[in-house]
């Protein structure tokens, strides 16, 4: 692995273990056995770092979504799916990722943001105008409404004022938060749905 892959892939566990303002260039550096000053021959400075970790971290994210569509049943299925694949994922995360990315990194955190209001909407849209057009989701709901409501529910998943990481597990709060988001919008035909994939993955 090149010098500046295994700087990012560092940087990433150490940012998902104890959160990203709290970890040193120094700390990087005796993580992976090698000088500072290696490090910047390779990044600017912090800010660049976390910058290319979060913006791989995305690109990551929007591929396993569309790989998960392409394989999907329906799209029940691929909320199922998703839930799947967050529990992996959100395990490995230290919320206070994302009160640092806002906080401190602002021009990472605004790339986030976009990529979530174009990407991960558009996915969610997809998501919800194909559920209806199956009839596993109810034919009058606002799809645009909807979507911007999901997206909001990310952010607010990772509120440490609302949920604080000690007391609130954080994949329990977003797979409570599909659960109510999909149960509001699905038929009885995608609810019986619903339920024999809930019912086999618990089995």
């Amino acid at each position: 692995m090149e010098v500046r892959e295994r700087i990012l892939k560092t940087a990433e566990e150490l940012f998902m273990k104890f959160g990203i303002r709290s970890v040193t260039m120094d700390e990087i550096a005796s993580e992976l056995g090698i000088s500072k000053k290696t490090i910047y021959m390779h990044f600017e400075d912090k800010d660049a770092i976390v910058h290319e970790v979060a913006t791989f971290r995305m690109s990551c994210e929007q591929d396993i979504s569309e790989q998960i569509w392409k394989e999907a049943e329906n799209p029940i299925h691929e909320v199922v799916k998703e839930i799947e694949m967050l529990q992996t994922h959100v395990a490995a995360l230290n919320p206070v990722v994302i009160y640092d990315l806002k906080k401190y990194y602002p021009k990472t955190w605004a790339v986030f943001q976009q990529h979530k209001q174009t990407i991960f909407l558009d996915i969610t849209r997809r998501n919800l105008q194909e559920g209806v057009n199956l009839g596993l989701y109810r034919p009058e709901i606002n799809i645009e409404v909807l979507s911007r409501l999901r997206m909001e529910e990310i952010d607010f998943a990772f509120d440490q004022s609302v949920f604080p990481n000690n007391v609130f597990n954080q994949f329990e709060i977003h797979q409570t938060f599909i659960d109510h988001f999909l149960r509001g919008v699905l038929t009885p035909k995608g609810l019986t749905v619903y339920e024999q994939y809930i019912n086999t993955d618990n089995n």
